[in-house]
């Protein structure tokens, strides 16, 4: 189903970056058979789909997470494993919240404001000293303490911390500990565990 990027949740996760040319074309958001969430300009056959992004210009550096993915995720890796070991937060799984995240673009920014490549809002990165979110190395270590403390909070049950880590603690607690009826949220857990178990 095509959906208006105007009739998504405010909190939809829509990587924007700076048009570099006038090209224009339109981003296409789908989910495959193993709940992994992806995006690309080219309409998706035999899948369901949502239109995230009608008429905008072609944003070349959102790219990064389709034409170049493989080389950032190499170039910070060393970055993942270092907070991975400092934290005690298993590797595996930051790379799973990365890639759903910003896909290795650490200049994403959502439209609810988050940034970098653990999407920090400004009062998580406040919370844990961060004053640059587009730094690789404070934005990966201030996500990665962040989801420690929810792992903590939630006894380490990792689906309950990957959806706090999406909607909030707060909504997290509010439906008694359970992963909040919010389908993004719901759909953003399916993938970060799929990505998880994949390794």
């Amino acid at each position: 189903m095509i959906t208006n990027l105007c009739d998504q949740k405010k909190s939809e996760r829509v990587i924007k970056s700076r048009p570099e040319s006038p090209n224009y074309a339109n981003i296409y958001k789908y989910t495959d058979s193993s709940g992994v969430v992806s995006y690309g300009d080219a309409k998706p056959v035999d899948t369901p789909f949502q239109l995230v992004s009608l008429g905008r210009p072609k944003p070349r550096h959102y790219y990064q997470s389709l034409a170049h993915y493989k080389p950032n995720k190499h170039k910070f890796s060393d970055l993942i494993a270092q907070a991975s070991i400092e934290h005690q937060v298993d590797e595996r799984l930051l790379h799973a919240v990365i890639q759903s995240e910003s896909a290795y673009n650490a200049n994403a920014v959502s439209s609810a404001g988050a940034v970098g490549l653990m999407q920090l809002m400004a009062p998580t990165a406040a919370r844990y000293g961060v004053y640059d979110r587009n730094d690789p190395q404070q934005n990966i270590k201030a996500g990665t303490r962040y989801l420690k403390d929810l792992l903590a909070m939630f006894n380490d049950n990792v689906e309950l911390a990957v959806a706090a880590y999406n909607a909030g603690e707060g909504a997290v607690k509010k439906y008694n500990n359970t992963i909040p009826p919010y389908r993004e949220t719901q759909n953003y857990v399916k993938q970060v565990l799929a990505l998880y178990n994949r390794g």
